[in-house]
């Protein structure tokens, strides 16, 4: 007898991201958040005996990436901050990426936008991908769990 299988669903309009408390809305098709840590947990350095040793890294950072449609309204929100944080260096805000169909939450007092996206221009719609730079994590639950 085959054992108990539990059917998930997968919602991406389930995925919520905020910066600076504003929801960010109008993502690209495909993979459209990227949270990925900005060093490894643990080094290691090996003896010339073979003695192996490794060091725990306090780096809890992230660069996280986000693309857009061109026409996504938040296109305007975040190239506003970038330019606020340009002139004023005013634009270090919290960045939250939630995901409500696994109970996944990472957030991040402080984050910035590294540079404007590039800008591609097509007889169709292409995408914006805005990158982001973040201080330590304060909250992170990257467990699953069953709906």
């Amino acid at each position: 007898m085959a054992a108990n299988r539990n059917v998930t669903t997968y919602d991406p309009k389930k995925v919520i991201i905020t910066f600076g408390g504003i929801p960010i809305s109008g993502f690209a098709n495909g993979t459209f958040i990227n949270v990925t840590p900005s060093s490894d947990r643990f080094s290691k350095v090996v003896g010339a005996d073979g003695e192996v040793s490794r060091s725990k890294s306090a780096d809890n950072t992230h660069e996280v990436t986000i693309t857009l449609l061109q026409s996504s309204l938040s296109n305007q929100y975040l190239s506003g901050i970038e330019s606020l944080d340009r002139i004023t260096s005013k634009g270090i805000l919290p960045l939250t990426v939630t995901d409500l169909n696994g109970g996944s939450l990472k957030f991040w007092p402080q984050a910035w936008i590294t540079t404007d996206p590039d800008l591609g221009y097509a007889a169709e719609q292409t995408d914006r991908v805005w990158t982001f730079n973040t201080g330590q994590v304060a909250a992170s639950n990257t467990g699953a769990t069953l709906k």
